[in-house]
């Protein structure tokens, strides 16, 4: 009997635990590319329907102070999957002309992949990578087991002519293969290809890299999406739209996989966008200072919506600053991965959303980009940004527009936040590529580091990272 009720007890421990390791969620990582933050309708847009990123705010939690920690494309997207400041690691600027091999994603560096890889989960990424071209550099060996897209940081949204497409940034892949230019439209191909993973990993924990390449220049679009705004004026603006409108319904596809095969509840998806908008692509950012490539908040201030119905507060408006670093840490406290020797910048926000926590996640945010720099602290910012003569002092609380200098009123304050920055920016890298800073002159040299050889390599690849 002793034996009998032992075994039962051992039986139920390990059912608890097998139950345990079948309740670990999805991860899903949608991100949008060079959207405006007033182009979404929970932000207030109108002439955009977004249903599909409105239901994530909806069953989820929208975080109105919702940040990226660099206002260009690969940077972002490299602080995402380390969930660490790229400038710790030089990846500061968008990867230019690579004739060495060299330029992308530091080896050095643990994706999200590799951990979520380490923990048993299947790990795919459908869409942009631009994080380096070399094949040491692929997604396969940055801890994807599948990948489908292309390598650099834009392409056609249509099928490549003939001939074309002899860069391996552009040519599209399954995996290391490259595939035909026979996708129709990029946006549509990548619902397609997301929903498949979802489908054939529906029994098993999976994570999926979701990064599109919408709206981010050239500006394509198909007619069934120009259609529905006939009457939009200026022609971009129209266009805009549409592309806008595509990746909704390619969001909305993606959504519906999830409930057809039962998953929603046990998903946890995040959305965010690169960067804010740029004036190419007639992008609209609201009230907000600046645009793409700049430290003012329209450069980097972006939508941030994050669901796990049944986990997290449904509706909720979150205000305090988060930042998509976090994204990383936050993924990892739900699976209940051990972060290992991660040396993290980014926070666990479970948390903080739940109401288990209090005060905000960050104590401080930071941003450096060349000449530019800012910081956040509390709802004071300091910021040098595009365009400025020298650094500028706002209440984000007060004035979200960054209208109103308060450096003269308030020295103290920004003595102290200056002070702050100094101090974080002492602990940053060199950027390995791209523009050197000939601003502000307090980049640290790192032993090794040829800071003349930087400034030629930031003169040769400037014009490409102004485009990507």
């Amino acid at each position: 009997m002793r034996y009998l009720t032992w075994l039962i007890v051992w039986c139920g421990s390990l059912c608890g635990a097998c139950s345990v390791l079948a309740a670990r969620p999805n991860i899903l990582v949608i991100v949008g590319d060079d959207m405006g933050y007033a182009d979404i309708g929970v932000h207030g847009c109108q002439d955009i329907p977004t249903p599909h990123l409105d239901s994530l705010a909806a069953h989820g939690i929208r975080c109105t102070s919702g940040y990226v920690s660099g206002p260009y494309c690969s940077p972002t997207r490299a602080g995402l999957l380390t969930g660490r400041y790229q400038q710790r690691f030089g990846h500061e600027f968008n990867p230019g002309p690579d004739p060495t091999g060299d330029i992308g994603l530091p080896l050095t560096e643990t994706t999200l992949a590799d951990r979520l890889q380490k923990a048993g989960y299947a790990t795919g990424m459908v869409g942009k990578w631009h994080l380096g071209n070399a094949d040491k550099f692929h997604p396969l060996n940055r801890g994807f087991d599948e990948f489908y897209g292309f390598l650099g940081g834009a392409r056609s949204f249509f099928p490549l002519a003939a001939g074309k497409g002899g860069n391996a940034g552009v040519k599209m892949f399954r995996g290391r293969e490259v595939v035909p230019e026979d996708q129709p439209y990029t946006t549509d191909t990548f619902a397609r290809e997301a929903t498949a993973f979802i489908e054939r990993h529906a029994q098993h924990e999976w994570f999926l890299y979701l990064p599109f390449n919408a709206v981010h220049t050239p500006m394509h679009a198909t007619e069934k999406y120009l259609a529905r705004f006939a009457e939009v004026e200026p022609a971009n603006r129209r266009t805009y739209c549409a592309m806008m409108s595509a990746m909704d319904d390619a969001i909305g596809a993606v959504l519906a996989k999830l409930a057809e095969r039962k998953l929603t509840e046990n998903t946890l998806i995040f959305f965010i966008s690169d960067n804010g908008g740029p004036p190419v692509n007639a992008s609209n950012n609201g009230t907000l200072r600046g645009f793409k490539a700049q430290t003012w908040e329209g450069g980097i201030r972006v939508p941030f919506l994050v669901q796990w119905p049944g986990k997290l507060p449904a509706g909720k408006v979150y205000d305090e600053p988060v930042i998509q670093l976090d994204i990383g840490p936050t993924a990892l406290a739900a699976v209940g991965a051990a972060a290992g020797d991660a040396r993290f910048d980014g926070v666990n926000l479970l948390p903080y959303f739940s109401g288990e926590a209090s005060g905000p996640p960050h104590e401080s945010l930071f941003w450096r980009f060349g000449d530019q720099m800012a910081i956040r602290h509390g709802n004071y910012k300091l910021v040098n940004g595009r365009g400025a003569a020298g650094p500028m002092l706002f209440d984000l609380a007060a004035d979200i527009g960054e209208q109103r200098d308060l450096l003269a009123a308030k020295p103290e304050v920004a003595k102290d936040l200056q002070t702050r920055y100094d101090a974080w920016n002492a602990t940053l890298e060199n950027p390995r590529w791209g523009q050197p800073n000939r601003q502000l002159g307090t980049f640290k040299k790192k032993a090794g580091q040829n800071k003349a050889g930087q400034k030629k390599a930031g003169k040769k690849t400037r014009s490409k990272t102004q485009v990507d």
